[in-house]
């Protein structure tokens, strides 16, 4: 393992792609690419599996539930996060790298919004993307900027644990799920009872994780959670219909009072080659979206966002212009992130419909 993973960092790649009979391939500048090793036979990654979770409870867990995250540590080599899956009958993993090193807001280059939205005594930020989307990295920066600004008390709930924090001005406690708590249930059926300030919630998938982010946001603390959502509208929808209808008002009342900010984010190829940036569709929970959260009028929530460029909020698509405007990244490939390429198009000539534009 520790081989192939060496393989992978040293030509900067991302992801570890293990496949029974065929060879190691790794995610390298977006396009995955075959290593120069033989294909692995079953038993071969059977034993790869056995030492990514390197305990064999998990590997009795994984057996039985044919899916298994894993938190993977190699000395010299990095950290990363193993995702373990069963396909024809045969085990199959990736492994994607985890920067030792926590980049900052500044060092990604990432909206100084972000740092304002950090600065939020309480409310709920939900940071969302794909899988690959750099969630968990932005997340990291943002709690980081909290750790060196201010004395506070941070509790996060991951699946697993990607970033390390050390305490600086804050006291950080990482809990892991499967190491340190039995689910992210049973550990929000706590976390209030641990005197946090800020709560970082891994993955929001249902009713009571939800519904505990929601009520700390509304008491007094900041929380942070991810949805694997591709826009602002489509995540309040997405938590709204995890709801029966007759809860559907009291949610939306909660997120007009709860709501802080919403950071839906895509990786696009660097114009040098050199990694990739992120374009970020920001959403601040101003009075405009806060009345439009409590009416249910999701469908106008990207004009509100497109026409209030001066409180920070920006569509994809402006994200991406600016990162055109600063030769981040080029035209084609920014036209093929976009959602709204044709709009895309109009944007960088200037052209904006229904709104002051980039204001």
């Amino acid at each position: 393992m520790a081989y192939l993973l060496q393989i992978l960092v040293e030509n900067k790649g991302s992801d570890l792609h293990i496949q029974a009979g065929d060879p190691p391939r790794g995610r390298i500048r977006g396009e995955l690419v075959a290593f120069p090793v033989e294909p692995l036979p079953p038993e071969e990654v059977v034993r790869l599996a056995k030492e990514a979770l390197n305990d064999s409870d998990r590997y009795a867990q994984f057996e039985k539930a044919h899916e298994f995250d894993s938190a993977v540590a190699i000395e010299g080599v990095g950290r990363f996060r193993a995702n373990l899956f069963f396909q024809r009958g045969r085990i199959g993993m990736v492994l994607r790298q985890i920067p030792t090193k926590i980049a900052s807001i500044d060092d990604l280059n990432l909206p100084p919004v972000l740092k304002k939205i950090c600065e939020a005594g309480q409310g709920l930020v939900l940071v969302t993307g794909a899988t690959g989307s750099g969630k968990s990295t932005t997340l990291a920066a943002m709690i980081d900027y909290i750790n060196a600004t201010r004395p506070e008390h941070i509790m996060t709930i991951e699946d697993p644990v990607e970033f390390v924090h050390q305490n600086k001005m804050c006291l950080i406690n990482q809990r892991e799920v499967g190491a340190d708590t039995p689910s992210f249930a049973s550990a929000l059926k706590y976390v209030l009872r641990q005197d946090p300030d800020v709560i970082l919630i891994g993955e929001m998938r249902d009713i009571e994780t939800v519904s505990v982010a929601l009520t700390a946001a509304e008491t007094g603390h900041l929380v942070f959670g991810t949805l694997h959502t591709q826009d602002c509208a489509q995540s309040v929808e997405r938590i709204l219909n995890l709801y029966p209808a007759d809860k559907i008002q009291q949610v939306r009342m909660q997120l007009s009072l709860g709501l802080q900010a919403i950071l839906c984010q895509r990786l696009v190829a660097k114009a040098d080659g050199k990694g990739r940036a992120a374009a970020i569709e920001i959403l601040i929970a101003t009075p405009l979206v806060r009345k439009l959260l409590l009416e249910g009028v999701t469908s106008k929530l990207p004009a509100a966002v497109q026409a209030a460029t001066s409180e920070g909020m920006q569509t994809f698509n402006q994200a991406l212009v600016k990162l055109v405007q600063a030769g981040a990244i080029s035209e084609e490939d920014a036209i093929a992130a976009s959602s709204k390429p044709d709009e895309l198009k109009l944007n960088l000539k200037g052209i904006y419909s229904g709104t002051s534009g980039m204001g």
